[in-house]
């Protein structure tokens, strides 16, 4: 049976071929034929992927991507498609599936919530619970610059305290509600597309919209 992550590098494959290469992303400054590439220098070549998490290395990272730019916008989808080779670590046993669901999952939004008129897909319930899991294990640390407590709330009911409230102050808590896939999607700095909606006090809200998250 294949993964999450398998499917949703088909999604992001058809999400990319229908928008076309000029079609833009929520990825700043960045062209659909962009984001392909950084798919495929992300998967081929190793040696750029640590100027992605530190500055001093992201020219390397970006030069390595550019180069990528030059090959036809099919050839990189085909790529994509292809799935990493087997001198890439994501062909390791089980680290495409381990490491590759979030970032299949949210690119694919970056391209469809890019377009006009854009609609929430109808996720599998699996799936739906597989992005539920890496929100809330991950979540601490990507809202890490958050000061206030933090809860996360699905439409069923559920909730995940990522942080406590500091000295136990309820008014020092911040709510994000929304699906599960739409707190990933805020978490990773989509604030703008994703579909939530945040609960607390309006100093509390204040200090948590003023957070730079991740993109």
């Amino acid at each position: 049976m294949s993964s999450h992550a398998a499917r949703e590098r088909t999604e992001l494959v058809r999400a990319l071929g229908q928008a076309g290469p000029d079609a833009p992303t929520l990825c700043e400054g960045w062209t659909a034929h962009d984001l392909a590439a950084h798919l495929v220098a992300r998967e081929r070549r190793p040696d750029s992927g640590p100027g992605i998490m530190i500055g001093a290395l992201s020219g390397w990272t970006e030069r390595v991507r550019r180069g990528y730019t030059a090959r036809p916008f099919g050839d990189l989808l085909a790529l994509i498609a292809s799935g990493p080779p087997v001198t890439s670590p994501f062909a390791l046993p089980g680290v495409d599936a381990a490491a590759n669901l979030t970032e299949h999952f949210v690119h694919t939004e970056d391209v469809r919530r890019a377009a006009a008129g854009w609609t929430a897909r109808d996720l599998d319930p699996e799936l739906r619970s597989a992005l539920r899991r890496l929100v809330t294990r991950r979540g601490r640390l990507l809202f890490r610059q958050a000061r206030d407590g933090l809860v996360l709330t699905t439409p069923d009911g559920t909730e995940h305290r990522l942080r406590p409230a500091p000295d136990g102050a309820p008014d020092r808590d911040v709510r994000i509600s929304g699906e599960p896939e739409e707190l990933l999607l805020y978490a990773f700095g989509r604030t703008a597309q994703a579909t939530v909606e945040l609960h607390g006090s309006p100093e509390a809200l204040e200090r948590f919209r003023a957070l730079r998250l991740e993109v």
